[in-house]
């Protein structure tokens, strides 16, 4: 339609066409040079000169200038649509002779127009329906009356014609106007459009969400998987280093055992050589038949002594069994060796509690955290705490929170966990943020929860380590208001609190790489013991659990 007018505009009034050199005359009407030109020609005869348009006259013919901004415009329109019945399909009816564009159609007529016949159409029939150039001129009547349609039916979803309304099958329906029903059309439309644009944004916020999620969640697997390779690579060196110690162990132990029996068999073999010759001596002595040659013999003052102890090996070989006591002895060797199996024992004793040593170090190394272990107790919380949906975050708060003043609950800023232990080792991960100051420990039940002993660390019933932001990272621990400053600020904001209840140990460590041991506590506990929090201007959250069986 814009494309019909513009060009209805720059149609020159003389030739019927587009302008060629359109130049301007004083009353402002634009021409083709060459047919104001011929006008000129025309009148030039006659007298005065005149507008073809508006009849002005001029008693001179007047310059000519050319009108550069119409050329521009004309220029632009044909170089974006040389051909008007190429965009549009659509000619004139009418124009037998030479195919020119059609600027409207005619549904009663089924006819479409150029700009000539479009005059004369709109003279002729004025009160005809014109619309924008139409190949499909007979889908808009009526195939039944061929009338336009005008109407539409609400309880068919049709369009229909007059007749149709009143004479036809749609008598007695309900109508409406077409204007009037595409309206309503397009208005649910509109609002189908919107409810799918927020529908649209909406999953496109879930998609993006999801994407976030799957981003750190493999960013965290990464970690996980880096950390767990370095972890087992460290396990590896540690196991490859005992192994060496115990191996240098048994060798040294062998070998000592082996230089402690190869004395021991060469001193045998010595008192062998001993006793054999005493044996050949007795023999000779009892094989002699001469009683006095016997007791007269120089070696027998020797041997009588033995034979006083021979009357005992008379009885068994006592004095072999002697030998045998140097067996015996042997057999102390033989205890020796039996000694190195004890120590043998003792080494296998020794691996067996540095492997546990080990092993308790990986678990405070690496943990896989099960967010429903710990969970903060509401009923304790003080009023200027606010705890999170899943009890794993407290965070302070200038506006008091409604809730009952009651026995258990703290006064100033602090928190315990509704779950207590009383046996076996377990370690969690506590997360502070960085602004503020918090404190982290354990507690019994039967802590003070109003004054100023309530806070942990101030009374003999609870242990604390407390990091003052404040104060250059500088921390301390507390037990029974009794204060320790440790020697060097922890520059991360997670701490793993590692609890052994049958040894009676309570330890703090700093979570930054490698792990590094803050302070540890030992004292007899006799009481459960609970987590306990404390937080000022600042939130501190609890990650996990992990818990071990009771030591034996």
């Amino acid at each position: 339609m814009a494309s019909a007018d513009l060009r209805h505009e720059l149609l020159c009034s003389i030739c019927k066409d587009i302008y060629t050199d359109p130049v301007t005359l004083k009353c402002g009407h634009n021409f083709c040079r060459v047919c104001i030109d011929g006008v000129r020609d025309t009148d030039g005869g006659y007298g005065d000169y005149s507008c073809p348009d508006c009849r002005a006259t001029f008693q001179q013919w007047p310059p000519l200038q050319k009108n550069i901004t119409l050329c521009n415009v004309v220029e632009n329109f044909l170089s974006t649509q040389p051909h008007l019945e190429e965009i549009t399909g659509i000619c004139c009816t009418y124009c037998v002779d030479s195919p020119v564009p059609a600027v409207k159609s005619c549904l009663l007529c089924e006819a479409s127009l150029c700009e000539k016949h479009l005059k004369i159409h709109i003279k002729t029939s004025a009160d005809h329906l014109l619309t924008e150039p139409n190949t499909s001129l007979k889908t808009r009547k009526c195939s039944i009356h061929r009338k336009i349609l005008e109407y539409y039916c609400t309880e068919d979803a049709t369009c229909i014609c007059v007749s149709c309304s009143l004479a036809g099958e749609h008598r007695g329906h309900r109508v409406e106007m077409l204007v009037e029903a595409s309206e309503k059309k397009k208005k649910k439309l509109k609002n189908l459009l919107q409810k799918l644009i927020t529908k649209s944004m909406k999953t496109e916020e879930r998609v993006q969400s999801m994407e976030e999620r799957k981003r750190k969640a493999q960013e965290r697997a990464a970690g996980e998987a880096k950390r767990v390779t370095a972890l087992i690579t460290d396990v590896r060196r540690w196991v490859d280093d005992l192994e060496k110690k115990v191996l240098s162990e048994i060798s040294r132990r062998k070998e000592k055992l082996s230089l402690s029996l190869s004395d021991l068999i060469q001193k045998l073999e010595l008192k062998k050589d001993e006793l054999s010759k005493k044996m050949r001596d007795i023999e000779e002595l009892c094989n002699m038949t001469d009683p006095l040659t016997v007791l007269q013999d120089p070696n027998t003052s020797d041997l009588c002594e033995p034979e006083e102890e021979g009357g005992d090996e008379d009885t068994g070989g006592h004095d072999g069994g002697d030998e045998d006591t140097g067996g015996h002895d042997g057999g102390d060797e033989d205890t020796g060796g039996y000694d190195g199996g004890d120590r043998g024992a003792e080494l296998i004793s020794d691996l067996s509690h540095t492997l546990s040593d080990m092993i308790r170090d990986i678990n405070v190394t690496f943990y896989v955290q099960d967010p429903a272990d710990i969970l903060l107790d509401v009923n304790t919380a003080a009023n200027n705490l606010i705890i999170s949906d899943d009890l794993k975050t407290a965070t302070w708060t200038e506006i008091r929170q409604n809730r009952p003043e009651t026995a258990e609950r703290f006064q100033y800023n602090q928190v315990m966990s509704g779950r207590r232990f009383t046996s076996g080792r377990h370690y969690w991960d506590v997360e502070g943020s960085r602004s503020g100051w918090w404190i982290v420990g354990m507690c019994y039940p039967s802590i003070d929860k109003r004054g100023q002993q309530s806070y942990i660390g101030d009374n003999n019933k609870s242990w604390g380590l407390y990091k003052v932001l404040v104060y250059n990272n500088l921390c301390s621990v507390r037990h029974d208001s009794n204060e320790i400053p440790l020697p060097h600020e922890i520059s991360s904001n997670r701490v793993r609190i590692c609890l052994d209840y049958e040894a009676g140990q309570l330890s703090f460590y700093e979570l930054c790489d490698p792990t590094r041991h803050l302070h540890t506590f030992t004292a007899t506990f006799t009481e459960p013991l609970h987590v306990a929090l404390y937080v000022y201007n600042g939130s501190i959250k609890i990650s996990g659990i992990s818990c071990e069986e009771p030591s034996s």
